[in-house]
């Protein structure tokens, strides 16, 4: 417990990191440090992250190891977001002015000799990162220009040597200054939630890494809430946007929900906290962000390894473009090494290297801050090419917010007594209908008794059931019917409704009760399977409910939907979408423990995040953070728009280096290009990439209300006895919530 204790998350900035190639520097400079158990590298954003015992090693120890290798590192505290370097470093700066100085040869000849001191200058910082290079075993870069200004150097061509390390240490700052957007994207994701909280009863300000959970806070007009809580006084309204991109103020008042990160807009409210520091939602969306980030893609992967080789055989071919003429006794040598020192400079594979993290990493970065949570890039690459999407119906397309419309006892038994069994056995479920069950119980000085149940059971796709006064209750759909012994409750009619049934000692199970309920399509449904249609992508849906109220969500939906597939269990859910998989890759969203199987089958399963179960959300390869399905469609196009900046990203990196090569081999050696090539297609492939931070989406979701009204909404499929009612828009409590009374 104590070792637990001591570790530490920390991050560092580190500017000297180039690409992908020194993040394996950086990893073999920290893993063999005692105390140090974890380390991620995210390029992009030059982010080194740290899980370390800081008994044994401290953050100051972690920065100077790798400032050994000159990569400029430093310790960056929770929540603060460093402006960048605004200018570059003064050796760089003073290698310049020599350099530029030096080109007044063509003048004073003697000034030439300055293009030695650029070198002079410049040259340690490569010197000590090549020698870092070379102890951890890893080719890179660095390594790459040290050999290069050596060859210049032995050619005493001292103004392209000097064109070299400036030129080089000048691209890192750009990259630097390209990629703080990036950065500042990422930490307004990570550094949401204050690092202070207010005591309400003592006002004392404290770090809310020491909050305990049921601690009562106060929240004032304009904070930022600072943990994850309940609302135990006041109301006021809060903008989540910056957890679930929805820019509407969503109220708050006694017993509401409310996380860290959100701003109170107005009002005064005390909040109970309901977890520690660590464990609030934006934790965990900062860390999923952070993962996500430095884990690779298919494509990156590929990228990686091919320059894993690349790099060596590039520096064979250089070496034998130099040897082999001068041992042969070619006349005039120069050429030839020239010639050289460009294969070496533009077979540096940075700009391919990048070509793919810092594309991925925007994509990541713009989805989140959208309110969509994608758990890896490969999931970006998945997303672009989705044939099929699936979705659940109760709290998918439709809000999942249930009223009871009727509440009504078949047998001799009475409503207050009904009510009673119905709310104690519902309120030991998390589905939302139960909720809808046991506050109409409430609505009815019916308090639910849960302790008074036994033997719950929840049976996905059919209802549940539990002991209550000696009695076997059974609350759920016509499958539960059957498996209570209501096979002599008449099944030919089916309507949108639920049943409780009860058995009496030596008696058939007997229908006591129905009821209705109410529920409503989400806002921007129709538009996000209409979106979906003019990608190119087929609409599914997938539900447990009757075939009547799936019938009657599709007529809501103006019939827009291309497949819909009712009274399923939760294994059909997911036989059906291996079945979708044949044609394409496809994916399924979904909100509760049913969907599970589902979302696991699926190439990408989507589950619905802050509303969604725990186990969704663990099965689910992204997160949708909001309710609005819109964003489904918005998280193709981002992905297919990133597929193609990867794409144009590479065409950019070769075909340059192509040319270059392609010059060189034609006679015209030209080292000075190749450097300035190498540099600029490096910048082009990040400032290309950051193209996808300025995405728009396409709706701006403006209100809460249905844009389709109500429908009666079935959690299960209910039976009706011909000679009981013939209503059909009335529910039954019968076998589907079947009570079975011993």
């Amino acid at each position: 417990m104590v070792e637990i204790e001591n570790m530490k998350r920390s991050n560092f900035e580190v500017l000297g990191m180039c690409c992908a190639t020194e993040a394996a520097l950086v990893e073999r400079i920290l893993k063999p440090f005692h105390g140090v158990k974890y380390v991620s590298v995210i390029v992009p954003t030059r982010t080194v992250t740290v899980v370390h015992d800081v008994l044994l090693t401290s953050e100051s120890q972690i920065a100077d190891a790798l400032n050994t290798a000159r990569l400029e590192a430093s310790f960056r505290p929770q929540g603060e977001i460093n402006d960048g370097k605004k200018w570059p470093d003064l050796p760089t700066m003073a290698s310049g002015l020599l350099l530029a100085l030096s080109f007044l040869k063509y003048i004073y000849p003697p000034l030439g000799w300055l293009a030695l001191g650029s070198i002079a200058i410049g040259f340690p910082k490569i010197l000590f990162r090549a020698i870092a290079s070379i102890r951890a075993l890893t080719l890179n870069i660095n390594i790459l220009v040290l050999l290069s200004v050596c060859g210049t150097a032995a050619l005493q061509d001292f103004t392209d040597g000097g064109v070299i390390i400036f030129l080089f240490s000048i691209a890192q700052w750009l990259e630097t200054r390209a990629t703080h957007k990036a950065m500042v994207a990422m930490s307004s994701l990570t550094s949401m939630a204050p690092q202070k909280a207010i005591i309400a009863e003592t006002g004392e300000r404290v770090d809310v890494s020491d909050v305990k959970i049921n601690t009562i806070l106060a929240v004032k007009a304009g904070d930022t809430i600072p943990l994850d809580g309940v609302v135990v006084e006041g109301k006021c309204e809060v903008d989540e946007k910056m957890l679930t991109g929805e820019s509407f103020p969503v109220t708050k008042e006694l017993d509401s929900l409310v996380w860290a990160g959100t701003i109170n807009l107005n009002g005064y409210i005390s909040v109970k906290t309901t977890v520690l520091a660590k464990d609030t939602v934006v934790a965990r969306m900062s860390k999923l962000v952070e993962e996500a980030s430095s884990r690779k893609s298919r494509a990156q992967r590929f990228i990686d390894k091919f320059s894993k080789y690349y790099i060596p055989v590039v520096v064979l071919i250089s070496a034998s473009i130099a040897v082999v003429p001068a041992a042969l006794g070619v006349p005039d040598f120069d050429p030839w090494f020239h010639l050289a020192i460009v294969v070496l400079l533009s077979g540096c594979p940075c700009a391919l290297i990048l070509s793919t993290p810092v594309a991925i990493f925007c994509a990541l970065t713009k989805a989140a801050i959208s309110g969509l949570l994608l758990k890896g890039g490969d999931y970006l690459e998945t997303l672009s090419g989705i044939k099929t999407v699936a979705f659940d119906k109760t709290g998918t397309i439709t809000r999942g917010e249930f009223t009871v419309s009727d509440f009504s006892a078949v047998d001799d038994i009475s409503i207050e007594t009904l009510l009673y069994w119905v709310s104690s056995i519902e309120s030991k479920s998390s589905h939302p209908m139960s909720a809808a069950l046991v506050e109409y119980g409430m609505l009815h000085s019916i308090k639910p008794v849960p302790e008074n149940v036994e033997n719950f059971q929840n049976f996905p796709g059919e209802g549940i059931s539990g002991t209550i006064d000696g009695r076997d209750i059974y609350i759920g759909n016509r499958r539960i019917a059957v498996r209570a012994g209501c096979e002599s409750v008449d099944c030919h009619v089916q309507v949108e409704s639920h049943e409780i049934s009860t058995q009496k000692q030596y008696c058939e199970p007997t229908l006591v009760g129905v009821f209705s309920l109410v529920d409503s399509c989400r806002s921007g449904a129709l538009e996000a399977i209409e979106e979906l249609k003019l990608l190119g992508v087929r609409s599914a849906m997938l539900t447990g409910d009757s075939a009547r109220v799936a019938m009657y969500v599709q007529s809501q939906l103006n019939h827009a939907l291309d497949i819909v597939h009712a009274e399923l269990l939760p294994h059909e859910k997911a036989m059906i979408i291996e079945n979708f998989k044949k044609d394409g890759l496809t994916a399924m969203i979904g909100d509760g423990i049913n969907d599970a199987p589902a979302l696991a089958a699926a190439d990408i399963g989507i589950s619905m995040g802050i509303s969604g179960s725990a186990l969704a959300n663990e099965t689910g390869n992204a997160i949708l953070m909001s309710n609005d399905i819109r964003k489904i469609p918005e998280a193709i196009r981002l992905a297919r728009k990133t597929i193609r900046k990867l794409i144009e990203n590479v065409i950019i990196s070769i075909g340059s280096k192509s040319a270059i090569l392609a010059l060189a081999i034609a006679g015209y050696p030209l080292v000075w290009l190749a450097v300035l090539t190498d540099v600029g297609t490096c910048l082009l492939v990040i400032l290309n990439s950051m193209l996808i931070l300025q995405e728009k989406p396409k709706y701006e979701r403006k209100s809460t209300r249905p844009k389709y009204g109500n429908f009666l909404e079935d959690k299960t499929v209910t039976l009706l006895d011909k000679q009981s009612n013939g209503d059909e828009n009335q529910g039954l409590l019968s076998a589907e919530k079947c009570g079975r009374v011993l």
